[in-house]
């Protein structure tokens, strides 16, 4: 009898990596997924501990797997405070940290015995194993841990120190991927811009050739693999410029996601960021001048302790000289373990909320103003959806999917997920493209 698991994925793409891997082992074990917890022999529930809000939504769902199936195994970001859950859930069966596929695959295989012999049915699963994106994109998460001490993260007590996978370990599984029909990879890590930090570079050999493990030398190798390549959760390293002639050469694609949190250099110094901001703005613009095409997003914190509101104001002046394309911004609060929790004068709870829908109309506008010039362009959009009208769905080089905004389309009969063509922007508005397919520039086989 093949055992059932219920699955619950929480939190940054980072863990949805983790939980692949978690599936494609119990695939592997003979297990069949289920989406309803009463129809589960057990439930794994793959929680987040980075901020308040993520933690209520893991314990939440802790407390909802056990009251409506009451076998419910927890791993994750949350697992690392063991003793919390299980003196708050006393009847959970198993709680382990992040990136521990084998203590939760243990836990399953203790309350529910495997059907198969364990990895005997891998040919089925395909190369690239079981993925919750759509076929045609996926992460790939090239490091553990991150060496920063942000004093508003704790992500260094959850995941570890920086831990770089070996390039050649990185490649053979992006082979895998492009070979289950990837065409989009979205490269993240804690701190993609340090990988091979850790490992002071040492290469590993990839059909026949010596490579060194920095990233520079994957961004050209996984270029040759995918036609799209994205870079997320980039720190605007010196070194990251070296990027740019790749992207202008078409190898990797002209986006970069640079977490710089705020603008005002007393801020950046409480939260133990980099403060020069004139660099930022400088490296912004040599950027733009080697690349010229390049979607730049960002996030940033409001209502940060000691946060004035002259700091505030130096952070939007910031975005109205910076002009990025893509802009995430979330209130400040405070995360259990972090060292922001003991620093003085407090944000009241709205002044955040008022700073936040102030910063946000702001980046609106720059972003309504940026797309309107697109109107006329003829871009390539990667299809993400088609509907039964006619209409499609899809996301253009600028755009993250399930991140950044859309691009909607219409004519798009006969196309289908994972097609990569041409459209005609025909409107805009703050977020989003409208535009008309005029001709395919590839179809996913």
């Amino acid at each position: 009898m093949t055992g059932k698991v219920g699955f619950v994925s929480l939190g940054c793409p980072k863990a949805l990596v983790d939980s692949e891997q978690i599936l494609t082992r119990l695939a592997q074990d003979g297990y069949d997924t289920v989406s309803e917890f009463e129809l589960a022999d057990v439930v794994v529930v793959n929680t987040c501990g980075f901020i308040d809000a993520a933690r209520d939504e893991s314990l939440d769902t802790i407390e909802e797997a056990l009251a409506h199936n009451g076998k419910v195994i927890v791993t994750g970001c949350l697992g690392k405070d063991a003793a919390l859950l299980k003196a708050r859930f006393p009847g959970i069966l198993s709680v382990s940290g992040p990136q521990d596929t084998q203590a939760v695959v243990d836990a399953v295989h203790s309350y529910v015995p495997p059907s198969a012999v364990p990895g005997h049915l891998q040919a089925l699963l395909g190369p690239a194993g079981v993925k919750l994106t759509p076929r045609h994109y996926a992460y790939l998460k090239i490091s553990e841990g991150c060496n920063h001490t942000c004093s508003f993260c704790i992500i260094p007590d959850l995941r570890g120190r920086l831990r770089s996978r070996r390039i050649d370990d990185v490649l053979a599984e992006a082979e895998r991927l492009a070979e289950a029909g990837v065409q989009e990879v979205m490269v993240i890590a804690q701190d993609t811009s340090a990988y091979g930090v850790d490992l002071r570079y040492a290469g590993g050999e990839w059909q026949g050739r010596a490579l060194r493990s920095d990233l520079e030398t994957l961004c050209r190798e996984l270029g040759g693999i995918f036609p799209w390549l994205r870079l997320h959760y980039v720190y605007p390293y010196p070194h990251v410029d070296r990027l740019l002639p790749l992207m202008a050469e078409g190898l990797v694609l002209p986006y970069l996601d640079v977490p710089l949190q705020h603008a005002d250099p007393g801020i950046l110094r409480a939260m133990r960021r980099p403060a020069a901001v004139e660099n930022t703005l400088q490296r912004i613009a040599a950027w733009r001048e080697i690349c010229p095409e390049i979607c730049l997003r960002s996030t940033f914190i409001v209502g940060f302790p000691g946060e004035t509101d002259a700091a505030f104001g130096r952070l939007l002046d910031f975005l109205e000289e910076a002009r990025l394309d893509r802009v995430g911004c979330f209130t400040y609060s405070d995360v259990a373990g972090a060292a922001a929790n003991a620093l003085p004068d407090p944000v009241e709870e709205a002044v955040k909320l008022d700073r936040q829908e102030m910063l946000m109309e702001l980046q609106a506008r720059i972003s309504a103003e940026k797309l309107a010039e697109r109107v006329g362009q003829t871009i390539e959009v990667m299809v993400d959806e088609v509907h039964a009208d006619g209409t499609g769905v899809g996301h253009s080089r600028a755009d993250a999917p399930e991140i950044d905004g859309v691009v909607h389309l219409s004519e798009a009969r006969g196309l289908a997920p994972g097609d990569r063509v041409l459209a005609r922007v025909t409107d805009s508005d703050e977020h989003d493209l409208h535009a008309r397919h005029v001709g395919h520039a590839v179809k996913l086989q």
